[in-house]
């Protein structure tokens, strides 16, 4: 129950930063989110990678086909990022898109410049 309601948190905090980004790009933060959620302890707490997880970061990946629905979904990621904060452990987070096997094109990082996600 404690860990539905940090991520409804995580949700609601994610599409109040980042909303006025979503204007330009098909994929909302909302959609980012969703796709990520079963990810959350695992990024939290490490262990092992829910198979929904890997779903959510494929879901996401099929999701951002266009060069502004990647610069979005970089953005909504990091304001998630931000919103769980010295929480989050990194490396898991860059880690992510490889161990579910799934290729992107951008690092997950707080400094990678989602201007320069093509």
């Amino acid at each position: 129950m404690e860990g539905l309601l940090k991520l409804s948190t995580l949700m609601i905090v994610c599409m109040l930063v980042t909303a006025p980004m979503a204007s330009d790009a098909a994929i909302t933060c909302g959609a980012v989110t969703n796709s990520l959620g079963q990810c959350y302890n695992y990024l939290l707490r490490g262990g092992f990678i829910p198979r929904g997880c890997c779903f959510g970061v494929q879901r996401l990946h099929n999701m951002a086909r266009t060069t502004r629905d990647r610069q979005q979904a970089c953005r909504c990621i990091q304001g998630a990022a931000r919103a769980l904060g010295s929480r989050l452990n990194p490396g898991r987070a860059a880690g992510l898109p490889g161990a579910c096997r799934v290729r992107i094109s951008y690092p997950i990082s707080a400094r990678t410049n989602c201007n320069n996600v093509r």
